[in-house]
């Protein structure tokens, strides 16, 4: 049964996050269309809205998992794949963001960015760090 609840863990934070994040980035992509672009405060605010979600799911996930008594590696492992649901969703759209910031500026240089091997590694690496700093912060609390 401790399968069972990690997997409702992972879909209702991972995929509930998941559709946050793709329902943010699209307000992005909308609001970055307009003539006058977005000015630098909007920005800011999406980015910290962003981090916030992709620290307290995990977190809110992990909680779930220790509070069920499963301990703390399954806490750990559940926060890692929700806050690696919610990176994929980002590392997916963030270049339709670029190449819409590209034709909206005149700036063909940001049309070609794309994630590198090593860059989505290393995010892979800022989630388990992040998932593991969550849930020893959870453990800790409970």
């Amino acid at each position: 049964m401790t399968s069972v609840n990690s997997l409702v863990n992972i879909a209702v934070f991972g995929i509930g996050g998941a559709v946050l994040v793709a329902a943010l980035i699209g307000l992005l992509l909308v609001l970055s269309g307009s003539s006058r672009g977005l000015p630098p405060r909007v920005l800011t605010g999406f980015g910290v809205v962003s981090i916030v979600l992709w620290v307290v799911l995990p977190a809110l996930a992990a909680l779930n998992a220790m509070s069920a008594g499963f301990g703390f590696w399954l806490g750990f492992g559940t926060a890692s794949v929700v806050a690696m649901v919610m990176y994929a969703v980002n590392a997916a759209m963030l270049p339709m963001v670029a190449r819409r910031q590209a034709l909206v500026s005149g700036r063909s240089s940001l049309a070609g960015i794309k994630p590198t091997p090593s860059v989505l590694s290393g995010g892979l690496f800022v989630c388990l760090a992040m998932s593991l700093l969550v849930t020893g912060v959870m453990a800790f609390l409970t």
